[in-house]
């Protein structure tokens, strides 16, 4: 948690935004697994909470009643039963005080304060709800049915939230650069572990344990497969084969839940052949463009385009694609090869703010997405960069068979794809490569004291020195 006046100081910032009504931020309450004492463990804080309320624990919620100027934290004492299984926690009034919040209720009195506004004509500020149990509280309070929820919640509140949370403080970069380092710690014990005859599961298992004893937890479930090609594919119980790439996608979440999220693609036996070479190469060379490129006043959509210009181009040195360039990414080919986008924003969420809506997030009027093509339609990022963005930096090239039969047989993209050469590929998988960059004054830096390698020669020297 920060100091006291970090939180004062936000709160007072949001009011300013908002200007009137009253600002209710739900916490999040425990989740259980299979029966209410066997929670899902640790409990995670609903990130807005965090950011103006810093407290983590459990049946909060926060109140910012601007035209009266008055703040309360909400939420019910523990009682005995809880102390004797939890242990002792301060009582909601001191909760409160510890982030300069003067009032103190409990759960009760929320309804009585929704009920008075309503009855007011006040307008009631809400973020969009992402778990069932803050949907039945806010039907219960205001009377919202939860599939009416999203679109009731204050666009004005969404704007302000996104406005604040974008810009990373100081104190918020640092607690990146201590997720980094955890992140840094779980990879480069992916690489040094990771050989034939080793499961996916047991080296997922391994650099999961690192963020828990680190860290809170893992900032999203760890990605580790030799099918590169699945974006999310989860590690399975299949052993790592010699001559087979494995994708390595994992982060770490920091005490304080500032999040890290890196990708390495490696070579299981530590070298890579010079089929893979070709394709790693032109992933590297994406990445360090986007690196070139990013800096205030561009957009990300810009830089997108740019790394997908490089991947294209480098498609076509290797025979894989043809015609020209501009043509085929106006057309959408290039998503044969990267069919997501080049990055998002990261902060106290890895994929920073998305339950407050990607669009607002990730947009703005400019840049709004093309969601009609493939590929394009999950870019997440386009905005115009500012100083104090985190944002991702994570192009790939996979080879997709499903994807390659579809277009073939559609003959989608045909002009630009040369789908013979294609099926050579269909075993290859995938690679990724990702980092974490702050937006600077003039460009940008990587977060983290040590850097993951990711040069194809660094990666090999890595492995041949640690294993």
């Amino acid at each position: 948690m920060f100091k006291k006046e970090t939180y004062t100081s936000r709160r007072a910032q949001l009011k300013k935004l908002i200007k009137s009504g009253i600002i209710v931020l739900f916490g999040n309450n425990e989740a259980p697994v299979n029966g209410p004492a066997n929670s899902y463990a640790p409990f995670r804080q609903d990130s807005s909470f965090l950011y103006y309320f810093g407290q983590k624990r459990d049946g909060l919620v926060g109140i910012i009643d601007i035209d009266e100027d008055k703040e309360i934290l909400i939420g019910n004492d523990i009682d005995i039963e809880d102390i004797v299984w939890f242990g002792s926690v301060d009582a909601v009034k001191d909760l409160a005080a510890q982030v300069g919040v003067d009032h103190a209720a409990p759960m009760a009195e929320l309804k009585n304060i929704c009920d008075k506004a309503q009855k007011a004509g006040r307008k009631i500020h809400f973020l969009p709800p992402y778990r069932h149990d803050i949907q039945i509280q806010i039907l219960d309070l205001l009377g919202i049915h939860p599939y009416k929820q999203k679109e009731a919640a204050s666009l004005e509140l969404i704007n302000a939230v996104v406005e604040m949370r974008s810009v990373k403080t100081e104190e918020e970069i640092a607690e990146l650069e201590a997720a980094a380092e955890i992140g840094y710690k779980m990879h480069t014990t992916a690489m040094r572990i990771a050989r034939p005859g080793v499961t996916e599961k047991f080296v997922a298992g391994q650099i999961e344990g690192i963020a828990n004893s680190y860290g809170s937890m893992v900032s999203f479930p760890i990605i580790f497969s030799q099918h590169g090609e699945i974006m999310h594919g989860g590690p399975s119980m299949k052993e790592l084969e010699d001559g087979r790439l494995v994708l390595c996608d994992c982060g770490a979440e920091n005490m304080n839940h500032y999040c890290s999220d890196n990708t390495r693609t490696f070579p299981i036996n530590g070298k890579f052949t010079s089929q893979q070479l070709d394709i790693y190469n032109a992933v590297v060379e994406a990445h360090d463009k986007a690196l070139e490129l990013s800096r205030p006043g561009i957009t990300y959509k810009e830089v997108h385009f740019a790394a997908c210009r490089v991947i294209f181009d480098r498609m076509k040195e290797i025979g894989l694609a043809k015609g020209n360039t501009d043509d085929a990414l106006a057309a959408g080919a290039h998503a044969m090869f990267l069919p997501h986008g080049l990055g998002h924003m990261m902060g106290l969420d890895v994929h920073d703010m998305e339950a407050l809506g990607q669009i607002y997030v990730g947009f703005d009027a400019e840049t709004r997405p093309n969601l009609d093509q493939f590929g394009t339609n999950c870019l997440r990022m386009g905005r115009r960069l500012q100083e104090g963005f985190v944002v991702t930096d994570e192009p790939g090239i996979y080879f997709i068979p499903a994807l390659i039969d579809e277009w073939r047989a559609k003959k989608h993209c045909a002009d630009f794809l040369n789908f013979d050469k294609l099926d050579e590929y269909k075993n290859f998988g995938g690679i990724r490569i990702e980092d974490d960059i702050l937006i600077t004054k003039e460009g940008c830096r990587f977060l983290g004291k040590e850097l993951i390698p990711y040069k194809a020669n660094d990666v090999e020297d890595y492995i041949a020195k640690n294993r």
